[in-house]
């Protein structure tokens, strides 16, 4: 298997499980299926890469907190505001890692392109503040629209939104690239 597909199939399956069992069942089932997929998720990405990825750990940890909340205590609360606590996570890791002179978008993207420090800086604060803003959508749509309406926008909206926000950035990475050897 293609290995970009492979990885994504192991970063949005259990999305898409989630999706499925909502509206197959309910937002409980949903809830321990992602929990499930979450976990095998780290597992498959363990199996086939022999190394275990940071951000599908932290979200699975989260997941399962958040999820293990949601149907222990019978609360449909605490799956809602998962996503919150994901978004928030990234943005104050980019963020916090400028404070530390760490531009972590550029271990993200630097495989792929080029660019000097002070870009890689630019690039992360603009991540930083995207995934912080998508914590406060997160949290305005949930306590505001149906568990339907969340259930959509956290399994498409916020992809959508991740992709577009990515899109948007093409024209300052094409900008900024430096050639290798420059």
């Amino acid at each position: 298997m293609n290995p970009q597909l492979r990885r994504s199939v192991v970063d949005f399956g259990p999305l898409l499980l989630f999706f499925a069992a909502f509206k197959l069942f309910d937002l409980y089932v949903a809830t321990a299926t992602v929990m499930v997929a979450a976990v095998a998720a780290v597992g498959l990405g363990y199996w086939l890469d022999r190394k275990i990825h940071p951000v599908p750990l932290a979200t699975a940890l989260i997941v399962l907190v958040f999820g293990g909340l949601t149907l222990y205590l019978n609360n449909e609360t605490f799956i809602k505001m998962k996503p919150t606590m994901i978004y928030a996570l990234f943005g104050a890791v980019l963020l916090g890692g400028l404070y530390f002179n760490r531009p972590f978008v550029k271990y993200i993207f630097g495989a792929a392109i080029t660019l000097q420090e002070a870009s890689w800086r630019v690039l992360t604060w603009r991540f930083g503040a995207f995934f912080l803003l998508m914590a406060v959508l997160n949290e305005l749509i949930w306590r505001n629209f149906s568990s339907d309406v969340w259930v959509y926008f956290h399994s498409f909206g916020g992809i959508g939104l991740t992709l577009l926000f990515s899109l948007t950035q093409v024209p300052f990475l094409l900008r900024h690239h430096v050639e290798s050897g420059d």
